[in-house]
């Protein structure tokens, strides 16, 4: 069985290009300063793929699909 996947941010790194967003609407919104907020919960199964090119397609490679502990 695959591990529960969250995103996590490197909140340094970031600059609020707004992109990971645009991937992942379901799961990634953006503050009034566009930066994201990411929700904690782990990802489905379903969003993981988008996930990956999310983080892959991060202009600073800000983001980070980890596994998360089991619920």
């Amino acid at each position: 069985m695959d591990p529960h996947m969250e995103m996590d941010i490197d909140r340094t790194s970031c600059r609020g290009h707004g992109l990971c967003a645009e991937l992942l609407p379901d799961h990634i919104t953006l503050d009034e300063w566009g930066y994201p907020l990411v929700d904690r919960s782990p990802l489905p199964a379903r969003a993981v793929k988008r996930a990956r090119r999310a983080a892959a397609d991060c202009p600073v490679l800000a983001l980070r699909l980890t596994a998360s502990p089991a619920p």
